[in-house]
């Protein structure tokens, strides 16, 4: 199996380690390097790279020395510049968009490039809880000598405020709303007041915080008032075209693929299409030459579900075909992803099925496929 080696910091310990996804920071080291010794523009206080050389590393782009920067965001420039800007600012940045556009990529790849790593994240879901954001405490310690220095565990958000860093918060919409609101001092007055001790920890110069938000899924906290505006908001939005969903999901197929010894993924390239033309179609309630009208099921049907879709299939096709992506190892996949509510959405796909791809020429392969696993 192919697999990313890289040196990973645990305890202070660095060891050789294989990972299945490593952080960005380390899968893509050679091109940091590479941008850093190019980069001649002024640089944020204590940031690895200048605003420039960040968006070229999202954007990719060609080196003077011939070296290629591989895009790891395909769309807008503007919107990079902006979400980069933004974190050269005092404000803290929030990245909104439905799901699958994308945001958790870029929040990684943004701290990944600005301060180096992208690992002080705090991973929001109902549970989240304000320790998570603040600090919690040893209690061991605790019990035995009282609440200290020594005691107190950091939260990945405090550890980036003392050290300049970039801390990321996902899903922030999902954390609870009073738990929410315990950045607002973070934010506002760059500061984390500890009133067990009688202490504070201020943000050193660098430190900044990345968040990410959806309002498109079940079980969302609305932001305060108070909250979203210590934020800069920047929408991240689907693939415009076809081409480029297309683009952004072979890319990213190709990079899973590769470390998991999968078949490459212009092998299935054909396929890969037709998975994002599904996908799209039923998205936007319409063919894609504007003449049919078709039912939206229920799910999102994002680029990150094709990009799942069309994994397994390459798993399917190598581990139990002939290593070449066909429909039947895509048909499964599709039918997962577009039926989530087994009553109406079955319904939906079955239309879509009979009017749009049975009569779509070129696609007999692809309807039998899809009508085998929906039986």
């Amino acid at each position: 199996m192919v697999c990313s080696s890289y040196t990973a910091r645990r305890g202070g310990v660095v060891t050789e380690t294989n990972a299945l996804r490593p952080h960005a920071e380390n899968a893509f080291a050679t091109e940091l390097k590479a941008l850093a010794a190019a980069d001649d523009r002024p640089r944020p206080e204590r940031w690895k790279l200048s605003p420039w050389a960040v968006a070229t590393y999202l954007l990719g782009g060609t080196l003077p020395d011939g070296t290629a920067i591989t895009p790891k965001y395909v769309g807008p420039r503007r919107i990079v510049e902006v979400a980069v800007s933004t974190l050269a600012t005092d404000r803290a940045l929030l990245l909104l968009g439905v799901p699958g556009t994308a945001k958790t990529w870029v929040s990684e790849h943004l701290a990944a490039a600005v301060s180096g790593d992208s690992t002080l994240l705090v991973q929001g879901t109902a549970g989240t809880s304000e320790e998570s954001i603040r600090y919690g405490w040893n209690y061991a310690q605790l019990l035995a000598h009282g609440p200290s220095r020594d005691a107190l565990v950091p939260s990945p958000v405090m550890r980036a405020m003392a050290e300049g860093l970039t801390a990321r918060v996902e899903e922030l919409t999902r954390i609870p709303a009073d738990v929410q609101d315990t950045l607002i001092t973070v934010l506002s007055e760059k500061t984390l007041p500890i009133p067990e001790l009688g202490e504070e920890t201020q943000a050193v110069r660098g430190f900044n915080l990345i968040a990410t938000a959806n309002d498109r899924d079940r079980g969302v906290n609305e932001l305060s008032s108070a909250l979203r505006r210590r934020f800069n908001t920047v929408v991240l939005p689907l693939p415009a075209t076809a081409d480029e969903e297309v683009d952004i999901v072979s890319r990213r197929v190709d990079q899973i693929g590769r470390s998991l010894d999968l078949p490459a993924a212009p092998e299935g390239l054909h396929e890969i299409r037709r998975v994002v033309t599904v996908f799209r179609e039923l998205r936007d309630g319409v063919t894609g030459d504007g003449r049919t009208k078709v039912k939206s099921p229920s799910g999102t049907l994002s680029t990150a579900e094709a990009i799942s879709v069309v994994t397994g299939g390459l798993a399917l096709a190598a581990h139990f075909g002939d290593g070449v992506l066909r429909p039947s190892d895509v048909a499964a996949g599709i039918l997962g992803a577009v039926v989530r509510d087994p009553a109406a959405d079955q319904v939906v796909w079955q239309e879509y099925l009979e009017a749009v791809v049975r009569e779509r020429e070129g696609w007999k392969d692809f309807y039998r496929a899809c009508r085998e696993v929906s039986a």
